[in-house]
């Protein structure tokens, strides 16, 4: 099996040990992705941005998502982000979840994972 392994050049991606997403097994694995901003919404669309920027790269896209898990310190904050979700799958909608939970910083209001099929 060949395995595509996709860095952004996030100097975590080293500190920590991982890759932005790995193609390998007909799918695209996304890994939990936070985004820059003040508010919940600001950082959905930017962790999508990259999101969206590493499945170019892996030749998918977001029409292509089969599983996307949504992680927010405040579930209250969730329903904010449902428009921006909404517009960016479409017609294509993955099997979802939602927890509440820490994240690595708390700075951060949602992390977004992501599983589409390979090209």
């Amino acid at each position: 099996m060949t395995i595509k392994r996709i860095h952004t050049g996030s100097p975590f991606e080293e500190k920590i040990g991982y890759c932005r997403a790995v193609v390998a097994g007909g799918f695209v694995h996304v890994a939990g992705t936070v985004g820059q901003g003040d508010t919940v919404t600001e950082q959905c669309r930017s962790a999508l941005e990259v999101i969206g920027k590493a499945l170019a790269e892996a030749g998918s896209s977001f029409a292509d998502a089969v599983r996307v898990t949504y992680y927010l310190p405040d579930a209250a904050e969730f329903e904010a982000c449902w428009p921006i979700l909404s517009e960016t799958f479409g017609d294509n909608p993955p099997a979802a979840t939602m927890v509440e939970c820490n994240l690595i910083d708390p700075k951060y209001r949602i992390e977004i994972e992501l599983t589409t099929l390979a090209p």
